[in-house]
């Protein structure tokens, strides 16, 4: 070979394969390379494959079904015509027409309550804060054990008692709460306004959770009635439960969003945010801001809503993930934010994003 030449990319790739066959080769790593990573040795070179030992046991291990050979271009290329579709996974039925009329049949996700099979049947504590291992913590004191007594941890706020409605809720919003220096009561999605009220909280915050968010009339109910009452801060699924107690609609996303990438801009700062996000539903702007919704932040894929405020009421959405972990950490602020909202009684202010924001950056 001429080294003097550009090389083609099967030259290129030759070389890889051959730079990874005597690295693997010197070390007795072959097998063991050939699981993990989909590789496999035949004719004295590797060639790519499926990891099928490997992830055979690990998905057979943990109950999951996989597939493989499926022409992965072909089925993004046919979502993003058609929108997010209904399928099924089968070991059991190799007809392809029987499978899609089971996929047909399969109930939509709109108009589904599916919070109703991961919400909790009662109400409990939660006492365990960040893991100061994996995330920076607002207040050193913050143990994240869960045997820490609670008195134990105040903030510059006090120690404001948070009532978080649970709709299916990622336990790291409840870790950051409590790294706030809250205490925290987790109660049921099914609860009247009137029993979330005589637990005298200083906020409420409202989950996270599957499914079609205006099927889950006992939710919106609940939030109607508190509405104005107390400081409520609402993520994701939340996001949409507060808009729809607002009197705004929703509707199905095309495709969703999906994934720790998503770029969404806070209008009040200008500064824009990389966001973890698993939604397939969204606020209408339109109608938010006819029922005094003041958008906050939105998507810069696709223009749509991704958090707000309320121009008379101290409330605080946002569809998106900032407890998210491992990350992305950028809006991780936002919680700083309803701190600011229960301590003042007032929905956070450009202001107090820029500030919280700020103190985010001195935190890493």
């Amino acid at each position: 070979m001429d080294l003097n030449r550009p090389r083609t990319p099967q030259e290129i790739w030759e070389a890889a394969l051959g730079e990874i066959q005597v690295q693997v080769s010197k070390t007795n790593y072959r097998t063991w390379f050939s699981k993990t990573s989909g590789l496999s040795f035949q004719d004295n070179r590797f060639v790519i494959g499926v990891p099928h030992t490997f992830a055979a046991e690990y998905l057979e291990k943990n109950g999951i079904p996989g597939i493989q050979g499926i022409d992965t271009r072909a089925l993004t290329k046919r979502l993003r015509v058609e929108g997010a579709m209904r399928g099924v996974l089968t070991t059991r039925i190799d007809d392809p027409v029987e499978c899609v009329r089971l996929a047909r049949e399969s109930p939509s996700m709109a108009g589904a309550d599916l919070v109703r099979l991961v919400a909790p049947q009662r109400r409990s504590d939660w006492s365990e804060g960040l893991d100061p291992r994996f995330a920076s913590q607002r207040n050193a004191r913050a143990a994240y054990t869960a045997e820490t007594s609670i008195d134990n941890r105040q903030s510059a706020i006090g120690n404001p008692h948070v009532v978080a409605v649970d709709c299916g809720m990622k336990r790291n919003i409840l870790r950051h709460l409590v790294d706030m220096g809250c205490r925290v009561s987790v109660v049921p999605p099914t609860l009247t306004a009137g029993e979330v009220l005589a637990d005298k909280p200083d906020g409420v915050f409202v989950s996270n959770g599957p499914g079609d968010p205006a099927a889950v009339h006992y939710a919106i109910d609940l939030l109607t009635g508190i509405l104005g009452k107390v400081p409520i801060f609402g993520i994701c699924l939340g996001h949409q439960l507060l808009g729809l107690a607002l009197g705004a609609q929703t509707f199905k996303l095309k495709f969703g969003h999906r994934g720790a990438n998503q770029p969404v801009r806070n209008l009040t700062t200008g500064r824009v945010e990389i966001t973890s996000q698993n939604h397939g539903f969204a606020v209408s702007t339109v109608s938010l801001e006819s029922v005094g919704g003041v958008p906050t932040h939105i998507n810069l894929n696709d223009q749509t809503l991704e958090g707000f405020v309320h121009k008379d009421w101290p409330i605080l959405a946002v569809q998106y993930h900032p407890e998210a972990s491992p990350g992305p950490h950028d809006a991780t602020y936002l919680f700083d934010c309803f701190a600011t909202m229960m301590s003042t009684d007032r929905a956070p202010t450009g202001e107090d994003m820029a500030a919280a924001q700020g103190a985010l950056q001195n935190r890493r």
